[in-house]
């Protein structure tokens, strides 16, 4: 496929089901994660009486949802990248990170506003406890990409701070990402680099991380092994065409992978899988096979998954924005007496509500902050596609 005109015309673009489709499994866990944990911090035995697995596997796989994201942001930049500049060594580095604050910024300082503007009003579950370094160092985490390292350091922030761990470790990676790849992107010590980021992430989640318990979740080197293999995805990707059979066997193979972690969690446990940090490793390499299925068959989602293609399509959305309803949610739930017949319908309205308050911010907030700020620098330099974050070409393959 061919990069961008030199005039700015763009090739057409279409959008992956299977992409969107993994990142709404992805948001989903995370929902369904935050809102289990506001209950059993109210000591709310709803899950008795059901078996360990079921509970485990719709309540308890938010940290795999995240390690889910990891892998795909991986796929999209690296496969964005070359997309966009035909080969990653040809990345335009001031403009990788100018399209990058485009599609991250606008949102996330709005929302680190509204959550200052929380603080200070002394808002119930918002408050940054000095402990912690009060609101001013959790702020200077959060835009200098450490507040995952800040939580290890000093104990959790509150819930609507503490979803953007994953963000630094995300753009830790875009920071570095562009100019890897401009320097080493012709070489083989690129994809030699990414191999070994995926052989030391498990080391990152358990022998590296001395005991610490957050760290095991949050560390940098941790999110890093689904990062690469993402990365290695797009590069397979753009350069191979698979068979029908075998983009199939992918897909047969990473839904086996996925069913395995995210559905019998116990299992890996038993061969101490989860002891040496590989459990998130097998999740990624998983997310990826079903990546490469999608992008070569051009899955197209039928119409009772569509749901949740539509809330993958506005993941980043959901994400930032919905521990307000989980809690403006539990908060009712409580004032109705933690009756324990409501509990399935605090889930589905939770679930429901974040959606639609994603779909209405990146309708009426980010998406047009988006275009403006690209228009503003010049949108035929920077190139005409807009960055979807879940696309391919037509023919699943990429320029190099």
């Amino acid at each position: 496929m061919a990069a961008e005109s030199a005039s700015g015309a763009a090739p057409s673009w279409t959008r992956l089901d299977g992409v969107d489709l993994l990142r709404g499994m992805a948001i989903f866990f995370v929902l369904m994660n935050h809102v289990n944990i506001r209950l059993r911090l109210a000591h709310i035995p709803y899950t008795d009486g059901i078996p360990k697995g079921v509970v485990q596997s719709l309540v308890w796989n938010g940290q795999f949802g995240v390690q889910i994201f990891f892998a795909i942001s991986g796929f999209l930049i690296a496969s964005i990248t070359l997309r966009r500049w035909g080969s990653l060594s040809r990345v335009n580095v001031r403009d990788f990170y100018l399209l990058r604050f485009a599609r991250i910024a606008p949102l996330l300082l709005a929302l680190l506003a509204v959550l200052s503007l929380f603080h200070f009003a002394d808002v119930k579950d918002f408050v940054v406890q000095p402990k912690t370094g009060g609101l001013g160092r959790a702020l200077l985490s959060a835009l200098t990409f450490h507040l995952n390292a800040l939580e290890a350091w000093r104990g959790y922030l509150p819930g609507a701070w503490d979803i953007l761990w994953s963000l630094s470790v995300e753009e830790m990676f875009y920071l570095f990402f562009p100019l890897l790849a401009r320097f080493l992107g012709r070489s083989k010590v690129f994809v030699a680099l990414l191999l070994i980021f995926v052989a030391l992430g498990p080391f990152g989640r358990r022998a590296f991380t001395h005991g610490n318990e957050i760290w095991m979740e949050k560390s940098y080197l941790g999110g890093m092994d689904a990062i690469a293999l993402g990365c290695l995805t797009a590069l397979i990707v753009s350069r191979v065409r698979f068979s029908r059979a075998a983009a199939r066997f992918c897909g047969a193979a990473g839904i086996a992978f996925l069913v395995w972690i995210l559905g019998f969690a116990s299992m890996p446990s038993l061969y101490g899988i989860d002891r040496i940090g590989l459990e998130e490793t097998i999740l990624a390499i998983g997310t990826c096979l079903l990546v490469i299925a999608a992008a070569q068959t051009q899955w197209k989602s039928p119409r009772v998954l569509r749901p949740l293609v539509s809330l993958g399509q506005r993941s980043y959305e959901v994400y930032l924005t919905h521990m307000f309803v989980v809690l403006a949610c539990f908060d009712l739930f409580v004032a109705m007496g933690k009756p324990m017949w409501a509990v399935p319908g605090l889930f589905v309205v939770t679930i429901v509500v974040a959606a639609l308050l994603g779909h209405l911010v990146a309708s009426l907030y980010s998406d047009p902050m988006n275009r403006k700020l690209r228009s503003r620098w010049g949108e035929d330099r920077l190139g005409t596609v807009m960055d979807t974050e879940s696309s391919v070409p037509p023919e699943g393959r990429l320029a190099v």
